[in-house]
């Protein structure tokens, strides 16, 4: 439950920072020099292929023109929030893969140095205020991931503090607007699922879920810096809290197609097909998947094998071709265990499957194992943990 409510900070603090895959006009790119420099609009346009490089996770191109801008501002945290954010996209596929840790943590730590000079010359930069709060939010949203419950709480307080301090500036509203739109909706969010959160909710201005959509919305159709960011956001709600799944495979679509690399969207889509009973597609796209699993590409690892392998598991086994489907829910199995992922619907409901498949071929030996490691790994109240008890007693396992 602490994890959601950093989740809740780092969504507020952290994400309106992430994307300006979007290209300025041109014919704002000669404007008077603005006094922040992430409103540098020459800027924006020099930067605009290598953020887009990050979120096709061509990380050499994109970090390569982020030392660029290091190097001609050396003492801004800009070009060092950006590196960081080609770190966090590495760790994004696979949340629960430690190898990037100190690295982010660290390059976290050094846009929280830079930004505090700044403020330290200049109480009143909103800028650094908003560097800041990037910041905290970003490193409270890993340790929290990691249990780090007091550094997280720190982290996340800091966040909070900073986040007030950025506002206030009309010229930077526009880089607010979707954490100010995910705050809305997350923070009614919280205690209508997570009521025991519902006192340290109530220390924040109160939210309104229909206005954050709605913001989103705006920000997904209008923003020049944050778009992607917000039909990131979209998608996961409409899918998951919003129950509206074919707006989320509208949105998922469109990433995968601009960003055909980027194998969080490339899984999501595959997803949605499958929630939306497009199963011949979403096989399709998960075997995609999985060839580039076993040709290494970046990002493509376990954790995604383990969606695309359940889904064309789910194929065969919709027309009766058991055999592919045993193959592909151990397969399913298998990528769970690497990412040691065994409490997972997908592991837990291909276990089910394998079960009820060697119960038909008369094998209870084997069945009955399956179903027995369903009740290791899931918790009692999880809908298969009861599913394996009834199995188990109804075919006397």
């Amino acid at each position: 439950m602490l994890r959601t409510l950093f989740l809740l900070i780092h969504l507020m603090v952290g994400s309106s920072l992430l994307a300006k895959a979007q290209e300025p006009p041109l014919d704002d790119i000669t404007a008077e020099a603005n006094p922040y420099l992430l409103l540098d609009k020459g800027l924006q346009f020099r930067i605009t292929e290598n953020v887009n490089a990050l979120y096709n996770f061509d990380f050499e191109k994109a970090e390569r023109g982020f030392r660029v801008i290091q190097y001609q501002y050396p003492d801004h945290p800009l070009p060092y929030f950006l590196n960081g954010l080609s770190t966090w996209w590495k760790i994004a596929p696979d949340i629960e893969n430690k190898k990037f840790d100190n690295r982010f943590l660290n390059q976290m730590d050094i846009v929280i140095d830079k930004a505090k000079k700044v403020l330290d010359d200049d109480p009143e930069n909103k800028e650094a205020a908003f560097f800041l709060a990037g910041a905290y939010g970003f490193q409270g949203r890993l340790l929290s991931e990691r249990k780090s419950w007091t550094k997280a709480t720190f982290a996340g307080k800091n966040a909070l503090k900073y986040l007030n301090l950025s506002r206030g500036e009309e010229e930077l509203n526009p880089e607010l607007l979707l954490g100010d739109a995910l705050f809305n909706y997350f923070s009614v969010w919280i205690p209508e699922n997570y009521p025991i959160l519902k006192p340290v909710v109530a220390l924040f201005p109160k939210g309104d879920k229909t206005l954050g959509l709605q913001q989103l919305e705006d920000v997904a159709q209008n923003a020049f810096y944050a778009r992607v960011e917000a039909q990131y956001f979209l998608f996961r709600l409409y899918g998951a809290e919003e129950k509206q799944p074919y707006k989320a495979l509208a949105i998922t679509e469109y990433l995968n197609d601009k960003y055909p690399n980027n194998p969080y969207f490339h899984r999501s889509y595959a997803r949605q097909l499958y929630t939306v009973g497009r199963v011949v597609e979403a096989k399709e796209v998960s075997e995609a998947i999985l060839k580039r699993i076993d040709e290494k590409w970046t990002g493509y690892e376990s954790n995604s094998g383990r969606y695309a392998a359940f889904y064309i598991a789910q194929f065969h086994e919709r027309i009766n071709n058991k055999e592919e489907a045993k193959k592909y829910y151990l397969k399913t199995l298998s990528y769970g265990e690497e990412s040691e992922s065994q409490e997972s619907g997908y592991y837990l409901y291909s276990l089910i499957a394998l079960g009820k498949m060697a119960n038909e071929d008369k094998d209870k030996k084997a069945a009955k194992a399956y179903f027995n490691k369903v009740k290791k790994y899931a918790k009692r109240k999880h809908p298969a943990h009861k599913e394996a008890r009834d199995y188990i007693k109804k075919n006397k396992l």
